[in-house]
């Protein structure tokens, strides 16, 4: 039987004083593992927006009617609370299981060799914004889902995307310096079309704000817009993003572009088809909540297209190319 090394004093002092350090100098991850990691965290924050529309359209915004306490009296949900409260409820605690995937994904960054100090900051900066919307969160209980901070919360939400995507991007890649795969004018066209997107996603909170699905049941603010002029705002905005993902298409094809931005852009095309039709049933079927829900993983899927159009408009080494793994190793061995 293999022993089992004595863990000494000093091992247990350096593991409380500086744990991410001392699970480092331990484990040395693969590339693939540190890959996974970062798309766990990516699919969380993804499944987060998922949950929390379901939360919003089952009218249980207010089953936990406060923070961080669930009630004034307890910490969790009671039976009494019913279903809304299991809902609400249920969506904090994946807060957690958020926090797990994000937790994951900066120790496999840390421990990752060589070290990576971009790839660790991503994973803190996810960290951060996880802990700041999770006390947005608690204020937009406590004041009665304002419509206004419901929106802050879901562009907090959408910022912990666009970290989360370039985190797993990353991984992918060296910290060496890039080379940009298109010319300036195409990459001029795909900031234009990242910066429609993000308005497009803007105005949807807004839509949102204005309309029907106040998150509860009882009588809820609502922004004083007037619904329809701001839906049909925001799907001329979305019209606007479909003919620049065309046009970029058309030109990437004009210039014989490499086939990453081709599939990207691609791909993008779409998921933006899949939503508008989405979008357009919806509106004329009085916004039924399934299809709301969609709506919302769609838009969530719209902006990770737009960002992996951008980062794939340039290209460096990937990191299994610096980091032999075991059969390359022993082929050195041998020779």
């Amino acid at each position: 039987m293999e022993r089992v090394p004595n863990v000494t004093r000093a091992d247990a002092v350096a593991a409380v004083r500086n744990p991410l350090a001392f699970i480092a100098e331990r484990w040395t991850p693969t590339p693939r593992t540190v890959q996974r990691a970062a798309l766990a965290a990516l699919v969380m924050a993804v499944v987060i927006v998922v949950t929390g529309g379901a939360v919003r359209l089952t009218g249980s915004g207010l089953g936990c009617p406060t923070w961080p306490k669930c009630t004034d009296t307890s910490l969790t949900t009671t039976s009494a609370m019913g279903f809304h409260g299991a809902i609400e409820f249920g969506n904090r605690m994946l807060t957690y299981v958020l926090c797990a995937a994000v937790g994951w994904a900066i120790i496999a960054a840390r421990s990752q060799k060589p070290y990576r100090r971009s790839l660790t900051r991503l994973g803190w900066a996810q960290f951060w914004v996880v802990m700041s919307n999770a006390i947005l969160g608690g204020i937009v209980v406590l004041v009665g889902l304002n419509p206004y901070t419901v929106a802050a919360h879901f562009v907090a939400t959408s910022a912990l995307i666009t970290i989360a995507a370039v985190m797993w991007q990353r991984t992918r890649e060296s910290d060496g310096p890039s080379r940009p795969l298109v010319g300036a004018a195409v990459r001029q066209l795909v900031w234009c079309l990242l910066a429609a997107s993000a308005l497009l996603i803007l105005v949807g909170t807004v839509v949102t704000g204005a309309g029907p699905h106040a998150g509860d049941s009882s009588e809820v603010e609502r922004m004083p817009i007037d619904w329809e002029t701001v839906a049909k705002a925001h799907a001329v905005l979305a019209w606007i993003v479909v003919s620049l993902t065309f046009a970029l298409w058309f030109v990437l094809k004009a210039v014989d572009s490499p086939k990453a931005p081709l599939d990207r852009t691609r791909d993008l095309f779409l998921i933006l088809l899949a939503q508008g039709v989405i979008g357009y049933v919806q509106y004329f079927t009085e916004l039924p909540e399934a299809l709301v829900g969609l709506h919302m993983l769609g838009s969530a899927l719209v902006w990770i297209a737009v960002l992996r159009v951008l980062l794939a408009l340039r290209e460096r080494p990937g990191p299994q190319a610096d980091i032999p793994g075991p059969s390359s190793e022993a082929t050195l061995t041998r020779a």
